[in-house]
């Protein structure tokens, strides 16, 4: 384990001005996207279109990480330099997804823990040698009837906390990532009271496990009301809640905390992630690690054509910019007018 490595990598994860790019989607997942803009989804098409992204001229702004998906991580750059390579010379650290997806809680139905810890740390040493430096895990969340349920929160918590120290053994940063799912006719009073659990059980695993908190990134989803539910909460009312959850949970000692975008549009992340960043006296960096919501326009304008590069690179560049902004509590809904 070493610190220093550690340290320098998570300080840079959470540097001020830039976020981190999920782009650690599986075959599966890219597929549907594909699908949604008439694409072709093939081993080739996906290395062209994570290409794109991370050739995007001076996206590195905004930009100081990328979880890779294992394909993509082994893929390499139109100049023949492996992306994990390619991206660290443009001053990007190489991220991992390292989980292997969710399977379901004998005898809580409903409920899901993700699955991946075996082997995991032979996998973190080629992973290192390969060039990355930091890993994400995902943990996902359900609110409903009953839900969820001590069992599910614990087993999550404890897989996480796992993952964690498998990763800082290896000098790799671990980014913990458990979502509460927005899916669902919640209230935003009871997603607050579900972070908050979320969370305790989280840090306790991580304090059971010596996670090094000095070395550790969490992504966190937001306390938005459910997809379903009749009174949405507004842009202030999801920061002053997600913000009271983090201050009652997250110890001050962690480098930052990033947000996934969890099905949001790409401009309500954006605003909300610059009103909770706009919080005074927080004792961490907030800034962002959205797959959908940076990539969408780039996506759809893109539509799987060469000649659509340049404008589908000008599009994820802009969707940066304005997060980067945003995270300094620097972001204003008409710089979106002007650009269009």
């Amino acid at each position: 384990m070493d610190k220093q490595l550690l340290s320098r990598t998570a300080a840079a994860m959470v540097a001020k001005g830039k976020g981190i790019l999920a782009a650690d989607e599986s075959s599966g997942t890219c597929e549907k996207r594909f699908q949604s803009i008439g694409a072709e989804c093939t081993g080739e098409s996906r290395r062209v279109y994570r290409g794109l992204l991370f050739g995007t001229p001076g996206v590195e702004q905004f930009v100081s990480g990328v979880i890779l998906f294992d394909e993509t991580a082994r893929q390499k750059a139109n100049d023949g330099a492996p992306f994990p390579e390619y991206l660290a010379r443009k001053g990007i650290i190489p991220g991992i997804k390292v989980d292997k997806g969710t399977v379901d809680i004998p005898f809580s139905a409903g409920e899901k823990v993700t699955d991946g810890l075996d082997g995991l740390q032979k996998r973190m040493k080629e992973y290192f040698d390969m060039g990355c430096r930091f890993a994400k895990w995902r943990a996902v969340i359900t609110i409903g009837e009953g839900i969820p349920t001590h069992t599910c929160l614990y087993a999550n918590a404890h897989a996480l906390a796992r993952y964690a120290a498998i990763c800082q053994e290896a000098s790799i940063v671990p980014m913990i990532e458990p979502e509460v799912l927005l899916e669902g006719s919640h209230t935003a009073e009871r997603s607050e009271a579900v972070h908050e659990e979320t969370l305790r059980a989280t840090y306790a695993a991580m304090a059971a496990y010596r996670v090094s908190i000095e070395h550790l990134i969490l992504k966190t989803s937001m306390v938005v009301s459910g997809k379903a539910c009749p009174r949405q909460a507004n842009v202030d009312e999801v920061a002053e809640r997600t913000v009271r959850v983090l201050k009652r949970t997250v110890p001050a000692a962690q480098p930052g905390v990033v947000f996934l975008s969890g099905g949001q549009s790409d401009e309500a992340a954006t605003a909300h992630l610059n009103a909770m960043a706009s919080t005074k006296g927080l004792p961490w960096p907030l800034t962002f690690s959205y797959s959908r919501a940076l990539q969408n326009p780039a996506l759809k304008t893109w539509k799987g054509q060469a000649a659509n590069i340049a404008a589908a690179q000008k599009a994820f560049y802009h969707r940066a910019h304005m997060n980067g902004l945003a995270c300094q509590g620097k972001w204003k809904p008409e710089l979106e007018r002007q650009a269009a």
